[in-house]
Order: structure tokens, then C-alpha cells, then sequence
């Protein structure tokens, strides 16, 4: 039989793929791109940027669609074999790209061709650009004993962060918790249903709930039994630690990475990895991402105390809880919310059934940017995916998965990846875009549609804002096109511009279909959810802050591997309000920072939402639907990708510098 990863023409054959597959076929492609390395390398080979194209990039490319599919199976549908599969090949593919990244003959190349780059197209320049700082940041510059330990540090922190994000995954699968209906008076009645559902497929008594946040978040919010809060709140914020089972502690993994971390940065000359992950971005210097985050924290922290005071004196007077504890919060808040605003979250969830909220974000996505979505056939990983097309004027320009429900062995979370990129090929024809768009919704129950929270739709929307921006651009060049090279504190713009689409009555009316009447979301219910909507906005503002000068300290002080607890809890003695109890490990789940690209650069978030709010902004000053601002942004900011730095699309579309004014406006701070 044919290997599907070896067979890959257009899309992967993601259901024929199988945990065999993975090392005859990655072997392959590995000797093929080793090939093509040694070819392009070579003096026969002139410094020519089409010629390694030619030579490095198809093979290359190639095998990066293989990998990067299995890396894809192993994050939404992992078993035991597909996992042994990509660890076995992890150091493989890991040593391959680092000594291709570090190799001083190719870096020479790549240095002649830049040193005349004047006569490249604009993209193609920049391409050139960041290939040359790469090289350096690369190692390509190292000698002897520096280059191997470089190369020695790459794999080991990739089996390490794959480990990592292993704990998290099994740790949060293996807890369920198998409630009475006492337990969960309060809880909403799809929730418990739900929950039985899960029991009753395991054959047990009771209600099953878990960890995967669709099962956890709702009893949270809605259980009025205080003790069952308590236990999944424990459970939650201990996993993967030295305070839940021994086998998942990440413990010795947070320390092991920070230090490599740490002597990569030396090895480069840079005095902290913090450094190191800031040449390629927007921010300058770790002084001045932690300055931009403490000012934010001061701006916020009167708000926050406002927050927790009205949140402390509500749970005392109304609710009965004395002294508030972390596992009261989203409870206590929720109830405030209902009290303050007669508005609950549960209220809206029946407007928004998922087939209707899709065919408004689609509708959205349509008059905005000028294209059509269609259903489209594709081979995929579960019978819950769904695969679209994106045409303009009858053009096929791009196609996404969507995979939007939870379920075990899917990774936690909600994220945007790339099947492909658009890219000009070397025989001269054009590779559309294709992307991945995968959620951990709850699934529907029977034959009725899955109901969405208005957070799971924010949500929605913000992915969709990362698939567009890979999927709209009409650069060329692979290394730039969609998110390739984009900055990424800036990365997170076009994903948090589209949020606030939800917040918008006209698009609301689009999204909303009652699941028994079909009616659209009422009025007098919008106008609520409105005036609910910076709701505690000064506390959620702290804890992003948190997490993000959590993470910029622990990557800018030297020897912070040996004291990362003492660094969370100096932070959140310095910005947090309502300090979470001692035993609280959230750290050992901070998959962002440890397996998934943030180190560093958790920042992004607040950093790119003032640039998004502020380019929103322009949307309410000239209308949220019209036709000449929706295309100054698609070609601006979607279309360019990361063929001109960030700084320079913002600045073509607002025609100005970003304030902050907007920011602040927006989350009721200002």
C-alpha cells in the first residue's frame, strides 16, 4: 500500500494516515530535504534566491505538509502509537531544520543574495531580510563547541515541551469527577445532560464531568454546591504538578527549559532569552514590554479593586460566602452579573446554535472582504470536521478545516494552523492557502445543535481572525505570506480585530437563532449583554497582565529556572487583586509559554489588542460595515502578511501611529 504521507498532492488524506505511516515516510522526506540541502550548498549551486528555491524549498516544503500533519494528529486526536510515532521522529526533523537554520554555507548564500537585494521584488527582500537574522538567531555564526551545543539545546527543548504539553493533555484527561444530581443544582440543564450522557456511555452512575473546559467552566459558574467547586478547582489548578499525580509533573520540565533557554541566549550574546525572542518582534527590549505592562496594570488596578470590592460585598450580603475563595469567583460573578444586569450568559446560549452563528460569521467574513465561502469535500480526522472553500469572483484563493468540539485526546484550548501557505512555485503555479481552525466546543447532544456561549463565539471569531490572515494574502512568497513573517506581537491583530464583531447589533441579528423559535437575539436582551460587557474588565485585565509579566520575567532574569514559583508569586503580589491560593500551580499548564511559541511573547495579546481596538476604531468612525474601510484593511493588513513589518500595516490603514485611547475606551478604563 501506497504511505498517504508520502502520496500528499493537494491536501494530506488525514483518515488513511495511520501511526505507521509516520517514520518510513518522515525518513524519506527527511533524506529527500537532506538532499536538496547538500545540492543548494554546494559550489555548483550559485547564491541565487531562485535556484534555492528550486533546490532547498520544495523538499523542505514538502516535508513540512507530511510533519506538519502528523504534529496536527497528534494535537486532535492522539493515541498511544501516533505519540510513540512522533516522538520517534521529533529529534529527527528537530536536528534536521536546526543545522539547516545554522549551516554558515547556506548562510552565505542567503548573505550574497542579500547584499544585492536591491534587485528583488519588495516581499522577496523582505524574505531576505529576515533569512539573514534568522541565520543568526539560528546559530549560523557559532563555532565548535557552541554550534553543537546549540544544536544539542534545540532538541532537547523540543522533546521537552513536547513532554510538556503530553502532562497537560493526560493530566487533564485522566481526572473526572462523577457528581449526583445534588451536586449540580444550578447547573444549566444542557450541561448536566451532557454529563449524564458521558456517564452513561462509561456505564456508571451519576454525572461525568471533567476537566476539558466545555464540562469544568459551567459548573464553575453555575453549581451551587460550594465543596464540588472546590474539588474541580483544586483538580484544575494542580494539573501536571508536583501536588496531582507524579507521572504528569511539569516541574522538572519548566526548569529544565528555562535554563536551556537561558544558555541558547548566551550562546547568541544576548544577556537573557528575553533577548533573544524580542529581535523578531515589534517590542524592543524586555524593559519596555514590562513597562508597557505595568503601566497597563496601573491603569487597570483601580478598576479591578472597584471589581473585587462590589464582587466581595455581593458574596458576603447575598450569597452567604463570608470569605470569597478562588473556586467562588466565576460563581459569585456570574450571580453579581444576573443581579446587576438581569442577564446571565445561559440566557444567550439558545440564540446562538452553532449552524446559525456559522452562516453569520460567514456572511460577515463575505461583505467585509469581498469573498465566498462554500462546503467543500476533504479527507479528515473525525467525523465532526468540516472543510470549506474560500472563492473571489469564482476563484478558488484559499480552504480551512474547522474542528470546533472537544472531546479526549484533543488538546486543550483553541488555535489557528497552517496546512499550507499561498506561495508562487518554483515551476510556476500558485499553492492556494489552506488552514485549520480548531475549538473545544461542547458537542451536541442527539439531534439538536450545539448552543455556544457568547464566549465560545468571541472565540469563533478570533481563530477565524488568524485563518483570514493566513488565508487572504495575496503575497507570493511562502516566508511572507498569511502569518509567515509577521511579527508575533503583532500576530494577534487581525484575530482580535475580529472580535468585535461580536458585540455588534446588526451582526448579532445575523448570528442568532433562537434553537425552538428561530428568532434572532432580542433587543432588550443586546442591550444587557452591552451594558454587561466591560463587566469586571479591570480584573481580567490583571490576570492577562499577570500571565504576560509572568512570563517576560521568567525569560529576562537569569536563574529564574531555579525559582519559578517565587517569580509567579512575586508577580501576583505586585499586580494581582485577588491573589489565587497557595497551592495554586498555574504555571505547570502555561502551555503558551512552554509548548506553544509564546516564550517571552505572552505579552502579544495586550500588545496587539491596543493596535487591534485602535484599528477597529476606525470601523465605528466611518461604519462597521462599510464597504471601503473592510477593504483598506483586507489589503493593507490581510493581504500583506509578513511582506512589510507590522508597524508599516497599521500605519497604511489608520494612517497614523497606534494609541492607546482605544484600548482603554473599549474595556471601560479610560
Amino acid at each position: 500500500m501506497s504511505n498517504p504521507l508520502l502520496t500528499i498532492t493537494d491536501l494530506p488524506d488525514f483518515a488513511a494516515i495511520t501511526p505507521a505511516d509516520v517514520v518510513p515516510a518522515i525518513t524519506e522526506l527527511l533524506a529527500g530535504a537532506e538532499a536538496g540541502f547538500a545540492a543548494v550548498t554546494s559550489d555548483a549551486v550559485p547564491a541565487d534566491y531562485d535556484a534555492i528555491e528550486r533546490g532547498l524549498s520544495l523538499p523542505c516544503e514538502r516535508l513540512g505538509v507530511a510533519w506538519g500533519a502528523v504534529g496536527h494528529l497528534n494535537a486532535v486526536a492522539d493515541s498511544p502509537a501516533l505519540r510513540e510515532a512522533y516522538n520517534a521522529m521529533l529529534p529527527a526533523v528537530t536536528e534536521f531544520f536546526t543545522r539547516l537554520g545554522s549551516s554558515e554555507a547556506l548562510y552565505a548564500k542567503y548573505k550574497a543574495i542579500a547584499a544585492h537585494a536591491d534587485a528583488l521584488n519588495p516581499a522577496r527582500r523582505q524574505v531576505m531580510r529576515h533569512a539573514v537574522r534568522d541565520f543568526v538567531l539560528g546559530g549560523a555564526e557559532l563555532q565548535g563547541e557552541a554550534k553543537a551545543r546549540y544544536a544539542a539545546i534545540q532538541e532537547r527543548a523540543a522533546a521537552l515541551t513536547q513532554s510538556f504539553s503530553e502532562h497537560v493533555l493526560d493530566a487533564t484527561d485522566a481526572f473526572a469527577y462523577f457528581a449526583s444530581a445534588g451536586e449540580l443544582r444550578g447547573v444549566p440543564a444542557d450541561v448536566v445532560a451532557a454529563a449524564r450522557a458521558a456517564a452513561q456511555a462509561e456505564s456508571k452512575d451519576g454525572h461525568k464531568i471533567t476537566l476539558q473546559y466545555p464540562s469544568y467552566m459551567p459548573v464553575m459558574q453555575y453549581a451551587e454546591d460550594r465543596a464540588l467547586r472546590e474539588r474541580l478547582y483544586r483538580a484544575y489548578a494542580t494539573r501536571a504538578s508536583e501536588l496531582g499525580d507524579a507521572k504528569f509533573d511539569n516541574t522538572a520540565l519548566m526548569r529544565e527549559l528555562l535554563a536551556l533557554r537561558q544558555e541558547e541566549a548566551q550562546l547568541l550574546g544576548h544577556a537573557s532569552f528575553a533577548e533573544t525572542s524580542l529581535v523578531a518582534k515589534m517590542a524592543e527590549s524586555p524593559a519596555q514590554v514590562l513597562a508597557f505592562l505595568r503601566d497597563l496594570a496601573q491603569r487597570a488596578r483601580p478598576f479591578a479593586e472597584k471589581d473585587l470590592a462590589e464582587l466581595r460585598a455581593f458574596a458576603a450580603g447575598e450569597l452567604g460566602i463570608a470569605e470569597l475563595q478562588a473556586w467562588d469567583v466565576a460563581f459569585a460573578s456570574e450571580k453579581l452579573k444576573q443581579a446587576r444586569y438581569a442577564f446571565s450568559d445561559e440566557a444567550l446560549r439558545p440564540y446562538f446554535t452553532l449552524p446559525g452563528v456559522l452562516d453569520g460569521l460567514f456572511a460577515i467574513v463575505e461583505r467585509t472582504f469581498d469573498v465566498q465561502i462554500r462546503a467543500d469535500r476533504a479527507s479528515v480526522w473525525h467525523e465532526s470536521v468540516r472543510f470549506y472553500r474560500v472563492e473571489r469572483a469564482g476563484r478558488l484563493i484559499a480552504q480551512f478545516y474547522m474542528d470546533l468540539y472537544a472531546r479526549p485526546g484533543k488538546r486543550s484550548g483553541a488555535w489557528m494552523d497552517e496546512v499550507r501557505g499561498r506561495w508562487l512555485r518554483p515551476e510556476g503555479s500558485l499553492q492556494t492557502p489552506v488552514a485549520q481552525l480548531v475549538c473545544n466546543f461542547m458537542a451536541p447532544a442527539g439531534d439538536a445543535p450545539a448552543l455556544l456561549t457568547h464566549d465560545d463565539v468571541i472565540t469563533l471569531f478570533h481563530e477565524t481572525g488568524h485563518g483570514l490572515h493566513h488565508m487572504l494574502t495575496q503575497v507570493d512568497e511562502r516566508g511572507v505570506s498569511g502569518i509567515s513573517g509577521v511579527e508575533w506581537d503583532a500576530v494577534e491583530l487581525p484575530s482580535q480585530f475580529m472580535e468585535n464583531f461580536c458585540w455588534e447589533w446588526d451582526v448579532l441579528q445575523q448570528l442568532t437563532s433562537h434553537k425552538d423559535s428561530g428568532a434572532p437575539l432580542p433587543r432588550a436582551l443586546f442591550d444587557k449583554m452591552i451594558a454587561a460587557k466591560n463587566y469586571q474588565s479591570g480584573l481580567m485585565t490583571l490576570r492577562q497582565v499577570e500571565f504576560a509579566l509572568f512570563d517576560m520575567r521568567l525569560h529576562a532574569e537569569p536563574g529564574s529556572d531555579a525559582r519559578v514559583q517565587d517569580v509567579i508569586d512575586e508577580v501576583r503580589r505586585e499586580v494581582a487583586v485577588l491573589p489565587p491560593p497557595p497551592f495554586n500551580r498555574m504555571q505547570h499548564s502555561f502551555s503558551h509559554i512552554f509548548a506553544g511559541g509564546y516564550a517571552a511573547g505572552y505579552y502579544s495579546y495586550k500588545w496587539a489588542e491596543l493596535l487591534s481596538a485602535d484599528a477597529w476604531s476606525a470601523f465605528e468612525e466611518e461604519g462597521v460595515f462599510n464597504a471601503a474601510t473592510g477593504r483598506r484593511f483586507l489589503h493593507e493588513v490581510l493581504e500583506q502578511g509578513g511582506a512589510r513589518d507590522a508597524i508599516d500595516n497599521f500605519k497604511a490603514f489608520r494612517g497614523r501611529e497606534p494609541r492607546i485611547d482605544a484600548l482603554l475606551r473599549h474595556q471601560g478604563m479610560s
